[in-house]
């Protein structure tokens, strides 16, 4: 059996005396594509910051690939992790074509001036970008593109060094309807391409791939439920983690969830 990719045993956090996270368990395995779920203020941002070793809990263990966070060079091992998020267009030079914006990551980057590519790592960008399909728009400014069509840039770009695990914070936050089905197809055409696992955050279950795996709830900072996608994503579950009576469907391989008219 293969080790885990990531491991959270026990994680807390405290901000300013307010516990946000508490007594976090969370192990993702080789092939395993997690989704956490939950409510604004239950504790994903934070949870995700830690998971991509950006952010230090204040009690657990966090390890990656076995390595401990606290004590190896974190910053080589967050290059072992690709990371997209909507916060990341803002740090982007709006006139930066998007092969650019992809191929930078490479060594981390936010600028092609800062080191050498080859060909290799052009043609390597422009088959991420096609993988996303975005291909089309890899002359253009990243500035110029739509909101849907920058985070599937930026997923194509968390995947271009070759990461070890998949962080997308919310990548569809603020996106229209057609920008977040566009995202969703994008998603699942990276799982089906064999990408590495993943730790999508999100709060809405439309969001959630075909091919997701595992499932954490999160709500007031601890762990409701996790567990195999199939069988902890249930009605009485995102009922009794968002605070409200919810029903939930399956349809065509998506999620729905909704409130029923009293």
């Amino acid at each position: 059996m293969s080790a885990p990719v990531l491991e959270l045993r026990q994680v807390g956090r405290v901000f300013d005396g307010r516990t946000v996270l508490s007594g976090v368990d969370l192990t993702v395995g080789v092939g395993e594509r997690w989704v956490v779920l939950g409510p604004n203020g239950s504790g994903k941002s934070t949870l995700v910051q830690i998971a991509s070793l950006y952010l230090h809990p204040t009690h657990g263990t966090v390890r990656l690939l076995g390595q401990e966070l606290g004590r190896t060079d974190v910053r080589r091992l967050r290059t072992r992790i690709g990371v997209a998020s909507p916060s990341l267009t803002a740090q982007l030079r709006p006139q930066l074509p998007a092969i650019d914006v992809v191929m930078t990551a490479r060594h981390g980057a936010l600028e092609p001036w800062w080191h050498q590519y080859d060909d290799r790592d052009r043609e390597r960008a422009r088959e991420l970008l096609d993988l996303v399909g975005c291909l089309a728009l890899a002359g253009q400014p990243i500035g110029q593109l739509s909101s849907g069509e920058r985070q599937r840039v930026l997923l194509a770009r968390a995947l271009m060094a070759d990461p070890a695990l998949l962080v997308l914070d919310e990548p569809s936050a603020s996106l229209d309807l057609a920008g977040r089905e566009g995202l969703v197809a994008a998603l699942t055409e990276v799982a089906d391409a064999a990408s590495p696992p993943s730790l999508l955050v999100t709060h809405h279950v439309e969001e959630i791939p075909d091919n997701a795996s595992h499932l954490l709830l999160l709500r007031d900072g601890a762990v409701l439920a996790k567990g195999p996608l199939t069988e902890t994503l249930t009605a009485d579950a995102i009922s009794e983690c968002f605070g409200l009576r919810l029903r939930l469907e399956r349809r065509d391989d998506r999620w729905t969830a909704w409130a029923p008219r009293r």
